[in-house]
């Protein structure tokens, strides 16, 4: 165990290592060599519907144990990865989860809701709150859990504090394992840990976020997680950051990103959210574009999962059924 991952504790909560796949149709169709394009399975990792989440919570789901914790809390969005996935760990784990969410309880739950439920999480419904007004809900839920004897753990937003980046550290040692001539990883930027991670084992040169609306000032995030995890002397170079794929919101879905979701999965029955890896591929598509990726480089895309995000998105919905009829015999 190397000197930044001494003093933690992991469990283990899924096989390593995920797969890592060539994607030479769409590769061509970007204009890239058909060895260009790899995709990074990390989809693919079996607990709760998989997801980049498992990777964190090894770690703060480890933690916690080692504190005696019984119950996991966290929050986010409603249709929130993370929150499912927790609580997949907490089922794991033999542990209660207590899931806040931002929002109001609807009539019918789909997509990760629906599985937070199937699950056996409990939902504290948090209203129409700013994020400030998130965290003073979640602080009081702890506050009442701890009063109940029930050993609350706080895991953060995302999965995503020094501690749970950790595991994107060992996912991109894993990768470089798997293609030591990577060039470029491309990645989704959400709370920000799993770019910390990579950007810490492989260096900012090689690790291409792609924003997608999750948090206010996301450089600023990235350079307080990669603070904390710190990261080698001399300093890393300014991270290769793409802020363009945000559109009118998080939770909406712009044009490119619909064009990207429907050519991975055309192209390599590839598929994607609209949050997250949809908006990740479009900066790839974005970047291939304008010259940043470039035939001739290795180029990995980290599928960071969120397939049942799909499902709880109305407007993807309502695009993939246009989709279906315009295909129609």
């Amino acid at each position: 165990m190397d000197t930044m991952h001494r003093g933690h504790h992991k469990v283990t909560l899924a096989p390593w290592p995920t797969p890592l796949e060539p994607a030479p149709r769409l590769a061509r169709t970007l204009g890239l060599g058909p060895d260009d394009l790899w995709i990074k399975r990390d989809d693919l990792i079996g607990l709760g519907g998989g997801g980049n989440k498992v990777r964190k919570l090894e770690w703060t789901c480890g933690q916690a144990l080692a504190e005696g914790a019984r119950t996991l809390v966290t929050s986010g969005a409603p249709q929130s990865n993370h929150a499912r996935l927790t609580a997949a760990a907490g089922a794991r784990l033999g542990m209660d989860v207590v899931l806040v969410l931002a929002g109001e309880p609807t009539e019918t739950a789909a997509g990760n809701l629906a599985l937070d439920g199937l699950l056996g999480a409990r939902i504290v419904w948090a209203g129409a709150v700013s994020g400030t007004e998130l965290a003073a809900v979640l602080d009081r839920v702890v506050g009442e859990l701890r009063e109940r004897d029930a050993a609350p753990a706080l895991i953060p937003f995302g999965g995503s504090s020094p501690v749970g980046a950790l595991g994107y550290v060992d996912g991109g040692h894993e990768l470089l394992g798997q293609t030591p001539d990577l060039h470029t990883a491309v990645v989704a930027l959400g709370s920000g840990g799993t770019m910390a991670g990579l950007v810490h084992a492989l260096g900012a040169d090689r690790v291409l976020g792609v924003h997608c609306g999750a948090v206010e000032d996301p450089g600023h995030t990235l350079d307080l997680l990669l603070t904390a995890l710190d990261a080698p002397s001399p300093a890393p170079r300014q991270p290769r950051l793409r802020l363009d794929q945000v559109g009118a919101g998080y939770s909406r879905l712009t044009e490119p990103v619909a064009e990207a979701i429907l050519l991975a999965a055309r192209t390599e029955g590839l598929i994607l959210d609209p949050v997250y890896t949809g908006r990740a591929m479009a900066g790839l598509v974005a970047a291939v574009r304008e010259g940043d990726i470039r035939p001739g480089e290795r180029t990995v895309f980290v599928h960071t999962g969120g397939l049942p995000g799909l499902f709880g998105h109305p407007e993807a919905l309502r695009r993939a059924g246009e989709a279906l009829a315009a295909g129609t015999m």
